[in-house]
Formats: structure tokens, C-alpha cells, sequence
């Protein structure tokens, strides 16, 4: 099956818990996978899977994805500062609790994550993430296929 419009999906990959599900809905439609993740991790390539390597500074990993994006495509990532960036690429982004990043929620994740900043500057305590469960991995699964699947049909128009 041959990727609509030649979108692709990249993986900040570090950290990422949900590698098979985005492999599966790829497969289904047929989009080639690029992940990306520092040298400490191993990941392995495969068909249908580009793995890239890179340094282990904190914001490697973003850079890489965001000097190779092209418009169209699907970027997978927790980091909503990473997700702006996307955005303003006409590319789209998609958290791995299955949260479509957009020009309605961005603004106000990134101010919030900014306020939690403050607040741990400041010697203060926030609440980290919630536990990821099954039931986060099924909201990804259903809304990665569903994104995939409206992209391919709007390319295809």
C-alpha cells in the first residue's frame, strides 16, 4: 500500500510507550515510520521503520525532527514545544495519550507547561503524569488510525 501524499510519521522515540500501536496503524495505511532517539536507546529498524540516532542533549532529538519535517507530516511527541514548532510547519502533531495537538490547545499547553516552570523555579511542587495505562494506549491506537485515515482521505481529495 503506498503512502498517501508521501506523509510520514516521526517518533520522538526516547521516551515514547506507544512504538507498536504506531506501527500497526502505519502498516494499515501503508505510511513509512522515522524514529527518532538518542544514542541511549535501542531501537532497531525494521520494514517499513527508519530509525535515527542522535546526540543526547536535551533537545536533539526535537531538532532532528523538526529540520527534516516536511508539511503533511505526523509527528508523535509528549513535548507540546516540539508540537508548536510542527504546527507552524503545517505538519501535525499527535500526543501519545492520543491528543491531537492544535491551534485550539497549543497556546494554552504551552502556557501551562510555562506556569508549572514557574512554580518549580520557585521551589514549588507540580504534578507530574498521570500513570500511562491501557486505556491511554487504546485512545492512541484509535485516534492515530482515525488521524491517519482522515489525512490520507483529504489527500486523496
Amino acid at each position: 500500500m503506498e503512502a498517501a501524499n508521501h506523509m510520514r510519521i516521526l517518533v520522538d522515540a526516547d521516551a515514547c510507550p506507544v512504538k507498536d500501536e504506531i506501527k500497526a496503524a502505519a502498516g494499515k495505511i501503508g505510511v513509512p515510520i522515522i524514529m527518532v532517539s538518542s544514542y541511549d536507546h535501542v531501537l532497531r529498524a525494521e520494514e517499513g521503520v527508519e530509525v535515527v540516532r542522535v546526540d543526547r542533549g536535551k533537545e536533539s532529538a526535537d531538532l532532528y525532527i523538526v529540520n527534516h519535517l516536511r508539511a503533511g507530516d505526523l509527528v508523535v511527541t509528549q513535548d507540546y514545544g516540539l508540537a508548536a514548532l510542527v504546527l507552524a510547519k503545517r505538519a501535525f502533531a499527535l500526543s501519545e495519550r492520543g491528543v491531537v495537538y492544535d491551534a485550539e490547545n497549543i497556546e494554552f499547553l504551552l502556557d501551562r507547561r510555562h506556569t508549572s516552570a514557574k512554580v518549580r523555579r520557585g521551589g514549588g511542587r507540580t504534578k507530574g503524569p498521570k500513570k500511562f495505562t491501557a486505556e491511554d494506549r487504546a485512545a492512541f491506537s484509535e485516534k492515530c488510525l482515525k488521524l491517519l485515515h482522515d489525512l490520507q482521505e483529504k489527500s486523496e481529495v
